[in-house]
C-alpha cells in the first residue's frame, strides 16, 4: 500500500524500538521521513535506511524542537505527519514511596512535556496546509492502574492522553487529527532491558495479557501507519488502544 505517497511525517525517537519500526512502515507506505533523536549514530542509520533527514533534537528543548519541524518544512515542503513517540521509562521512576523529584521531572519533561513542545510547533504547518495527523504516544496505563507502578510514567502518559484528546478536538474542524495511540507493553530494548533486570517483575506483566504475549514494535508500527493515513478519516481525539486485550481483561486464559 502507498497510503502515504507524497507526505512528509516526523518521528521523534525514530532511532530505535517503536520509533524506528514506524520509520520504516511509514517510509514502505510513501512517506518522506524526518527522524529525531538524540542518538546521532541510530539516528542516522535509521534516516539513511529509508533515504530521509535526520535532526538530532532534544524533544525538551523548544528550541530545538521549532528546528527540528522547521527543517522538515524547509527540506521537504510540508508536514504532514508528526508521530511525537519519543519517551522514557528509567529505574528511578518506581512507586510514589520511592521516586525522587529529580525523577519524576525528568520523566514529565521528556514523556509529556516534549508532545506539548512537538504539538505547539506541529501545528501551525497543518494549519496552513488545511490536513495533518498528530500521533502522540500515550500507553495502556493511561487507562489502567499498575500496583507494578512507575508513578511518573503513568502520570505523564495519562497527561498525553488528555492533551490529545483536548487538541484533537480544539483543531478538528481545521483539518487536523490528533489522536493517542495507547500501545499495551511491547517488545523493544526497553522491555528486553526489564525482563533482564527483573524476570519476575516482567512475568507478572505477562500475565495479564489476553494473547499472552507483548507486542512486536511492527504491529505498533502497523498502527502509527493506520493513524496517519486516510484510512482514519475520521477519527480524531481518540483513545486508539492496541495493547493485546489488556486493558479489557479480568481474567485471562490459562
Amino acid at each position: 500500500m502507498q497510503r502515504l505517497e507524497g507526505r512528509v511525517a516526523v518521528v521523534t525517537g525514530g532511532g530505535s524500538g517503536i520509533g524506528l519500526a514506524s520509520v520504516r512502515r511509514l517510509a514502505s507506505e510513501g512517506a518522506r521521513i524526518v527522524i529525531a533523536d538524540v542518538d546521532e549514530a541510530a539516528g542516522g542509520r535509521a534516516a539513511d535506511e529509508v533515504d530521509g533527514l535526520f535532526v538530532r533534537a532534544d524533544v525538551t528543548s523548544e528550541t530545538d524542537v521549532e528546528a527540528l519541524f522547521a527543517a522538515a518544512h524547509e527540506t521537504y515542503g510540508s508536514v504532514d505527519v508528526a508521530f511525537n513517540n519519543a519517551g522514557i521509562s528509567p529505574p528511578e521512576d518506581d512507586s510514589i514511596l520511592v521516586t525522587g523529584l529529580d525523577a519524576w521531572r525528568r520523566v514529565q519533561e521528556v514523556n509529556l512535556t516534549s508532545v506539548f513542545l512537538c504539538c505547539k510547533a506541529a501545528i501551525p504547518y497543518m494549519q496552513r496546509q488545511g490536513k495533518g495527523s498528530i500521533i502522540n504516544t500515550a500507553s495502556f496505563v493511561a487507562v489502567m492502574g499498575a500496583a507494578t507502578s512507575q508513578i511518573s510514567y503513568s502520570a505523564s502518559k495519562g497527561g498525553v492522553l488528555a492533551m490529545s484528546r483536548e487538541l484533537g478536538v480544539q483543531f478538528a474542524r481545521e483539518g487536523i487529527r490528533i489522536n493517542a495511540l495507547c500501545p499495551g507493553p511491547v517488545n523493544t530494548p526497553l522491555l528486553q532491558e526489564l525482563f533482564a533486570s527483573d524476570p519476575e517483575r516482567a512475568a507478572r506483566r505477562l500475565v495479564h495479557v489476553p494473547l499472552g504475549r507483548f507486542a512486536e514494535p511492527e504491529e505498533i508500527a502497523a498502527a502509527v501507519a493506520f493513524l496517519a493515513s486516510d484510512d482514519s478519516s475520521f477519527m480524531t481525539a481518540s483513545t486508539f488502544l492496541v495493547d493485546g486485550g489488556i486493558s479489557g481483561a479480568y481474567v485471562t486464559p490459562e
